[in-house]
């Protein structure tokens, strides 16, 4: 739970980790705010070890600004991203920047406790002496932000109901703990890394399994449930009827995700295929039966896409997840949103691959747990 000190002190944080500002002169013409206030809260997040004072800049008349930084010892951010088969863990300064990442076998399918034993077990290691400020998880699955908890997950026996939030906060005291879905975790963090906290995106993670995040004006935008922008169960025009775990035929995840792709070329007896890696490896080897169903799944994503992207009208459509380095994939993507769409909704839509790569959702992470960071009161 975030802290009651004003949204200006967090602003500062952000503006200073950033670099975007470097002395209170700065953050107040940044901020438009008192110089006076400007001076309380800087000196609150003196106090509190966050930051801390970096020598002095260069003079515009007067006398020489004390210039700022967050502290090398100020703390850092843990964060998770939970995975079927692994969990890769990142630590981050107070900037949201990645300082290093670590991968470790999981099994979700083991439940929450034993996993979660793991992950915190792996953390603690990466700790190496500094103060824990903030933990940010990311789950497989839909996930209720207020209780920190999976509400409903299809792959995750036993976690339904399980305060993730709660059970770390055991392992590493007062620090905050937010946990959120992976795909709005991966849209968050791609947005941040391309347009800070203004503009609109849609971030599509497409690999083994599909998920999508939006965001608005730098923020998750959730809905009334959390379930906004989950594209997952969109039924498709010729999905035919195979059945999704929703309990519903042709959804977009049984024609177009990672795993209905093994499905299909096995359905269509091409030996010793397990992984949506292997698929993605023949269609870049030109093998005209994996090629035909990377395309057409891209076709069925963009036919789903082009709904939100006439209806929200972001910035940018991205895409993460192992089937996004596929160019056959995103090729067929564009294609069938740009057809399907209104030429106002695409005149300046960009539609890539995203570029944070396997790091986006550990990168969401960082930034919504620093959302959260616990700061001082001026």
């Amino acid at each position: 739970m975030a802290s009651a000190a004003p949204d200006d002190t967090r602003r500062i944080l952000d503006l200073v980790a950033s670099g975007r500002a470097r002395s209170r002169s700065q953050l107040a013409d940044q901020l438009g705010v008192a110089a006076s206030t400007v001076g309380l809260r800087v000196q609150a997040l003196l106090e509190s070890g966050i930051l801390q004072e970096a020598g002095e800049g260069s003079s515009r008349g007067g006398r020489r600004p004390r210039m700022l930084r967050v502290a090398d010892d100020g703390g850092v951010v843990l964060t998770a991203d939970l995975g079927g088969g692994h969990a890769r863990l990142g630590r981050h300064g107070l900037s949201g920047a990645l300082q290093r990442t670590h991968s470790i076998p999981i099994d979700l399918t083991q439940g929450p406790e034993r996993t979660l034993a793991l992950v915190a077990a792996a953390m603690e290691k990466m700790v190496t002496g500094a103060t824990v400020r903030a933990i940010g998880v990311g789950l497989p699955g839909p996930v209720r932000t207020g209780s920190g908890s999976v509400d409903q997950p299809s792959r995750m026996p036993g976690w339904a109901g399980f305060r993730v939030d709660e059970h770390l906060r055991g392992r590493f005291g007062s620090a905050p703990v937010v946990v959120d879905n992976d795909a709005n975790l991966a849209a968050l963090g791609e947005h941040r890394a391309q347009f800070g906290t203004s503009q609109h995106s849609i971030t599509v993670k497409a690999g083994t399994a599909i998920g999508s995040g939006i965001i608005v004006d730098g923020h998750v935008y959730r809905g009334a449930s959390g379930a906004a922008g989950d594209i997952t169960h969109t039924q498709i025009d010729g999905g035919g009827a195979v059945p999704c775990s929703c309990g519903n035929t042709g959804c977009l995840e049984t024609v177009a995700s990672g795993a209905s792709l093994v499905r299909q070329i096995t359905e269509r007896d091409v030996p010793g295929i397990r992984s949506t890696e292997q698929v993605l490896a023949l269609a870049r080897d030109a093998d005209p039966i994996a090629t035909t169903l990377v395309r057409t799944a891209g076709t069925h994503l963009g036919q789903a896409l082009s709904g939100m992207v006439n209806f929200f009208n972001p910035h940018a459509v991205f895409l993460t997840g192992s089937m996004s380095a596929s160019e056959p994939f995103l090729a067929a993507v564009r294609s069938r949103v740009y057809e399907a769409c209104h030429p106002l909704a695409t005149q300046n839509l960009r539609i890539e691959a995203a570029g944070t790569g396997a790091d986006a959702i550990v990168l969401g992470a960082a930034r919504l747990a620093l959302d959260a960071l616990e700061l001082p009161a001026a």
